[in-house]
């Protein structure tokens, strides 16, 4: 069984940055490709970004390409989110998510942005940017 757990989220000024860390219980990370989504009040859960199992490829969503990184640790189990040039727009609950190696699914980008493509999910730091 594999456990999510996001960490970073708070409060901070337009302009501003933060790093979300996503750590993850269980032996499969390391296989595993990961992916960053967000949810804001009212809207669907959104795609911002996925990288694959050895971290040699990433994917950004266009709304934050530029201002967002996304990277991976696996000898911590971890995947973090470097969130830099904060907008409110980028107000939301953020969510990590597992893709098990088992699936096979290829790291493209129309399979990434899918939140069907992942069958783990933690449960969710709040990021709120104030203007």
């Amino acid at each position: 069984q594999v456990q999510l757990v996001e960490s970073g989220g708070g409060l901070v000024q337009a302009g501003g940055s933060l790093r979300l860390s996503c750590a993850a219980s269980g032996r499969i990370f390391s296989r595993a490709d990961m992916g960053w989504f967000r949810q804001a009040p009212g809207k669907e859960r959104e795609f911002v970004a996925a990288i694959s199992w050895d971290g040699r490829s990433t994917i950004e969503a266009d709304s934050v390409k530029g201002r967002f990184t996304i990277s991976r640790d696996n000898a911590k189990n971890t995947v973090y989110l470097q969130m830099n040039s904060l907008k409110p727009e980028d107000t939301a609950v953020y969510y990590c998510a597992l893709d098990p190696p088992t699936t096979r699914r290829p790291f493209i980008h129309s399979i990434v942005v899918l939140p069907t493509a992942y069958d783990y999910w933690g449960q969710g730091t709040q990021v709120t940017v104030s203007s």
